[in-house]
Formats: C-alpha cells, sequence, structure tokens
C-alpha cells in the first residue's frame, strides 16, 4: 500500500471538503454516454457506485437503473412492496427522488421511510425478510441508496431481491445491460412521472422502518444481559444512516450507552481524513476512527458503524481498535458457544481472503468451514436456510442467525456486530480484545496484510482467468505448498485470482475491479518478516506471469 499521507488521522481542511452545491447541479446537468466505459452502468459486489462529478453517477444512471428493475421485477413475477432506503451521502436523495419517479410510473408499490429519515441496508434487508415470511406470492424486494463507506462525492445504488440479500451477478447483469440500452437509445422507454405526482401516487406508501428493526433486536442479540450488567457503550453512527436508530434503541432497552455524536452533514467535515488524506467513512480504519479511538478510556465497549451501517469497527478498551479479522474470529468463537438453539450443523462462512484464524476456530469448536469467493451474496442462502451461523468478509461486514437459529438478515449487520462486543462484554465480563488475545495463546498469532500492486487491464485479465497449474509455485516461504485455489473450496464458485497456502501462511492475489490494480492478500502464522517474505514471493511470481504473457 502507498505511503500514508500526512493528514491521516486529522480534521480535513475546510477548502477540501466536496462542494454539494456543485455535486447536486453535476448530478443534473451531466448526461452520461454509456459508449464511455467510465460513464456506463457497472454493478459491482455492491451495486453501482460512481460520482456526478466523473459523470458516472448521475440522473440517467438512476432513472435507467430504476426502469430495469422495474423490468426485472415484472418478469420474474416480484409483485409485493419495494422497500427503498437512503444514506447520508448528499447524492442519496436525489437519487432517491429520481428512482420514486420511475418507480410510481411503472405502478410498483414502494415503501419509503415515514419521517423522510435515512434507512441502513440491514434494515432494508430485515424489512424485506418479514414482510415475506410465510409468503409463497406477493414478495417484497428493496433497494439502497448507498456507496457505503466510500467518499462524500460518490454515490451508490443497489438491489436485494425478495431473498432479502444483495443480488447476484444474473441478476445484476440483467439490471446492468437493460440499463446501458436504455442510456443508449436517450432514455427512450424509461417511463417517467414528476417527483411531485411519485409521492402523491397511491402506490407510494410511508413506512415506519425503526420501530420494527428496534423491536426485534432481543431475538437475534441478548439485549437483557447487556442492559442488566450495566456496561458503558460509546456508539459513533460516523454520520451515517444509523443516526436515528440508536436512541430509540437505547431508549427500549435501557442499556447504559452514549451517542458520541449525532451530527449529519453532507460533506463529513466532523471526519478524520483516512489514511491516503481524504474522508472515508471507514469503521475499520484507525485514522477514520480516530474520534472514537481517543475515547476508548471512556467506555467499557464502543463501536461505529459506515454510512450504510453495515459494517462495523470496534474499539476494545485499552486493546483500540479491534483488526476486522480479529473480530470475526472472536465473534465466531462467541456465538457458536453461546447460541444452543442453532443447528449443531451450522457452519461458519468465510471469504477467501479472511484470515485463517477463523479456520482455527472452526476447527476447535467443531463446525464446518465455508469459504467462498469474495462478496456477502455468497453468503445469502446459508444465511437464509440456516446451514450457516455466520457469514463474514474482512471488511468488516458480517451477519448472524437470531437466537433460535432462523434467519435475521441476509445482508451485512453492523448494528448487530457492534450489539454483539457489547454482549460479549457483558456476559464474559472480558472484551472482544481481551478474548482474541487469549485466543491467539492457544491457536497462534497471524501477521495479516493487504497491499496493492500496478496492473493493467490486460494483466487483471491474465490474473482473473488463471489456472492453478500456472503460478509454478511449489514452495512458499521456504515451505511446501499445500493448495494453489482459483475456485473457493466451499463452494466451487470462481475466486477470480487465485489463493496459494502453505502450512503457516498464505496468499491471495484478485484485480481491483475499478482501478489499475491488483490486490495481494496475505497472511504468516509466524512473524511480520515471514508475512514480508510471502508478499514479496507473491508479487515476482504474478510478476513472472505478466511477463511471460507479455513476452507472447
Amino acid at each position: 500500500m502507498p505511503s500514508v499521507s500526512p493528514f491521516a488521522g486529522k480534521p480535513v481542511d475546510p477548502d477540501r471538503l466536496v462542494n454539494i452545491d456543485a455535486l447536486l447541479d453535476a448530478y443534473y446537468t451531466r448526461k452520461p454516454d454509456p459508449s464511455i466505459a467510465t460513464q456506463r452502468v457497472a454493478f459491482g459486489t455492491s451495486g453501482h457506485r460512481g460520482s456526478s462529478l466523473h459523470t458516472s453517477f448521475n440522473e440517467n444512471h438512476i432513472l435507467s437503473i430504476s426502469q430495469a428493475i422495474a423490468d426485472y421485477r415484472k418478469n420474474a413475477g416480484i409483485t409485493g412492496p419495494l422497500f427503498i432506503g437512503i444514506d447520508t451521502h448528499a447524492l442519496s436523495r436525489p437519487a432517491l427522488k429520481s428512482a420514486l419517479e420511475v418507480f410510481a410510473a411503472n405502478g410498483i408499490e414502494v415503501r419509503i421511510d415515514d419521517k423522510d429519515g435515512y434507512t441502513p441496508t440491514p434494515v432494508i434487508s430485515h424489512a424485506i425478510l418479514t414482510c415475506n415470511r410465510g409468503r409463497s406470492s406477493d414478495l417484497a424486494d428493496g433497494v439502497v441508496i448507498t456507496p457505503s463507506h466510500n467518499l462524500p462525492e460518490d454515490g451508490g445504488f443497489k438491489y436485494n431481491p425478495p431473498h432479502g440479500g444483495p443480488a447476484d451477478t444474473d441478476i445484476t447483469k440483467v439490471i446492468e445491460n437493460a440499463a446501458n440500452d436504455y442510456m443508449a437509445k436517450g432514455m427512450q422507454g424509461v417511463a417517467r412521472v414528476s417527483f411531485e405526482q411519485a409521492l402523491a401516487a397511491p402506490t407510494t406508501r410511508r413506512h415506519d422502518y425503526i420501530n420494527p428493526y428496534v423491536d426485534d433486536l432481543a431475538a437475534v442479540v441478548d439485549m437483557d444481559i447487556i442492559r442488566e450488567s450495566g456496561i458503558s457503550i460509546g456508539i459513533d453512527p460516523l454520520g451515517g444512516a444509523a443516526v436515528d436508530y440508536w436512541q430509540p434503541i437505547i431508549d427500549k432497552y435501557g442499556i447504559n450507552a452514549t451517542i458520541v455524536s449525532k451530527e449529519v452533514d453532507p460533506t463529513f467535515r466532523f471526519m478524520t481524513a483516512d489514511w491516503d488524506g481524504q474522508i472515508r467513512m471507514d469503521c475499520s480504519s484507525p485514522y477514520a476512527m480516530a474520534r472514537l479511538v481517543q475515547m476508548k478510556d471512556r467506555f467499557d465497549i464502543a463501536f461505529a458503524n459506515d454510512t450504510d451501517a453495515d459494517r462495523h469497527g470496534i474499539v476494545s478498551g485499552k486493546y483500540g481498535l479491534m483488526n476486522p479479522n480479529h473480530y470475526l474470529a472472536t465473534a465466531i468463537e462467541f456465538l457458536f458457544n453461546n447460541r444452543a438453539n442453532w443447528n449443531p450443523a451450522a457452519g461458519v462462512g468465510k471469504t477467501v481472503v479472511s484470515s485463517s484464524m477463523i479456520d482455527r476456530v472452526a476447527k476447535e469448536i467443531g463446525r464446518k468451514l465455508v469459504e467462498v469467493p469474495v462478496g456477502f451474496k455468497w453468503f445469502v442462502d446459508g444465511l437464509y436456510n440456516g446451514t450457516l451461523g455466520f457469514g463474514g468478509e474482512e471488511s468488516a461486514g458480517a451477519s448472524f442467525l437470531r437466537r433460535d437459529g432462523t434467519v435475521w438478515s441476509t445482508d451485512k449487520d453492523g448494528i448487530i456486530l457492534g450489539l454483539l462486543a457489547a454482549e460479549i462484554t457483558a456476559r464474559t465480563r472480558q472484551t472482544p480484545g481481551a478474548a482474541y488475545e487469549a485466543m491467539t495463546k492457544r491457536l497462534g498469532t497471524p501477521y495479516y496484510a493487504r497491499i496493492d500492486a500496478p496492473a493493467d487491464p490486460a494483466q487483471k485479465a491474465i490474473l482473473k482467468n488463471l489456472s492453478s497449474e500456472q503460478i509454478g509455485m511449489s514452495e512458499l516461504a521456504g515451505e511446501p505448498i499445500v493448495s494453489t485455489l482459483t475456485n473457493a473450496p466451499g463452494n466451487g464458485a470462481a475466486i477470480g485470482g487465485l489463493k496459494v497456502s502453505a502450512r503457516d501462511g498464505w496468499f491471495a492475489a484478485r484485480p481491483s475491479g475499478t482501478e489499475n490494480v491488483y490486490k495481494i492478500y496475505a497472511e504468516s502464522f509466524k512473524s511480520e518478516a515471514h508475512l514480508k517474505t510471502i508478499q514479496t514471493e507473491a508479487q515476482d511470481a504474478i510478476s513472472a506471469l505478466f511477463a511471460k504473457a507479455a513476452q507472447k
């Protein structure tokens, strides 16, 4: 990774904040050209993202995506309500207006927040699943308008079908292709009414998102033991969509919690800069989380969420901000030892680039490990049918089952992961940081890092389509290689890169979907020096692959 900016962890100068007026003006005035690759609709692992200033997230994008979703619903026979929510990014509200204009014109019953507020991603998933419980027809689905923790000038738009989780590639490709076709045809075929007509339409209905979600939390986390313990809890919404959810949670369950800031500002001027000097609401970054980390001694446990509250950041007293991999391993150990009503066969879900500490924990607690490619969509079916008790990503996104072993959400839920940290602290009388430290004494200490290396589009294509034989490695940092994978062992799906493992270390390499780089994830159970050797050998091997391809 490039060197850390001198601005990292510090408040951002006002003259470096995004110009909101210019951002909103560009949303309406700039018209994307789908013949330009960077201006096309492109669904990644979490929907379409971009910025109006770069002509990659503009009114025509949202109008065309919304019409494509309307078409998909019709062809798939989805006739129930569409739950829709936004986060606090500046582009989210205009995108909501655009979407409503199209959905109303298509006669789709849409549920919007009854207070014109913000709605976290997991709340939309919970609403879809709650509505669909016991139904076989008139199923609901949803849209979340958010670019997650990305920059203040970014926007995002993602679709969740009736299973409540992120749409899979088969669905997003249909939506993506149709949306680009509409733009290529000058928006011909996109049905639309005025925003005033959309709001007044009988199909646009107000919905209470807060209370049903808050009232149901005791079904997934032991709120009683948190209250009875009296532990002090610090909560930072980071100016995101969960900002109006925490006080109702505190009031309903009587927990001893303090919301350290309720400020909402589309420039996110209250944030400290991330590692590169940019504002990014990344609750797994010690630089973006500097405010809450500085308060670590004020609370027994503290946590934050990113802007759409699908990620978590856990500040564990003297241990500070926990590495996401460390908390995932701790959460897994606690949950499977304290959820007596879960299916004894329910497995542990992790991505191929998550820490192997999770593998060791799963073995210790006697649970099946299900290792899948990057993307939370791979956990949806398992969480839905209860064959996975937990699904988590190294990027601080996870969800788990209700206490009775049934589905809670099929999308990432940073709210319950924060409350789980409080339950762990209340029940065990030690923080998750202390629990992880004890875990390393039994299972070893991992050294984990991700670095980025340059790669042009042709090189990224080579990496994405590798076969296991092409890498040609027999040893990794002095140890025999035990596996070279291009497909995930948990479900056989393509990794979109490769993973090479030895006894005490591994690396995985994947091309970036948005930048001219590839990502090397690596881990050692020996030392930092061993980790560096793994990283060097990984980069050397891939550079040799690129050189060989260039010679051909």
